[in-house]
């Protein structure tokens, strides 16, 4: 069995990440808890589809559990159409304990994405040089 847990390091005192795509290291555990391989996510500066080069990088190296912060619907998508089994941690837990929790069945099995798509992108949401009906004279501003 394969264990994936997302983190924000290489080691198992590492703290698992929040977001699934954005994470910047996955990490591949056997059953007793130890690192058998220490991936880079190599999505984590994608403008767009981190989420889902991470859950195909996870698919493709045969893992049967993730843990995971926050997930978007797509990435959620291919990783449950490829038979992952998919498992909520909060991101103030190390992978050592979030691995411990999920072994003692304290984690909650998710099948629905905790953030909407894109999540952690910023969505493009910024106004951009005070444009936004602030200033440059426009609008209610003018006296």
């Amino acid at each position: 069995m394969k264990i994936c847990i997302v983190s924000s390091g290489e080691t198992l005192n590492s703290l698992a990440s929040s977001r699934f795509g954005r994470a910047p290291y996955l990490l591949i555990l056997n059953e007793k808890g130890e690192i058998e391989e220490v991936l880079s996510n190599e999505g984590v500066q994608a403008i767009r589809g981190a989420g889902i080069a991470a859950a195909q990088e996870v698919a493709s190296t045969g893992v049967n559990i993730l843990i995971s912060g926050n997930i978007g619907p797509k990435a959620l998508e291919v990783l449950v159409v490829a038979g992952v089994k998919i498992f909520f941690a909060s991101p103030n837990l190390t992978v050592e304990k979030a691995f411990l929790m999920w072994k003692e069945n304290k984690l909650t099995q998710i099948d629905k994405s905790s953030g909407p798509s894109g999540f952690g992108q910023g969505n493009n949401q910024g106004r951009g040089f005070g444009q936004g009906g602030q200033g440059l004279g426009r609008g209610r501003n003018r006296r």
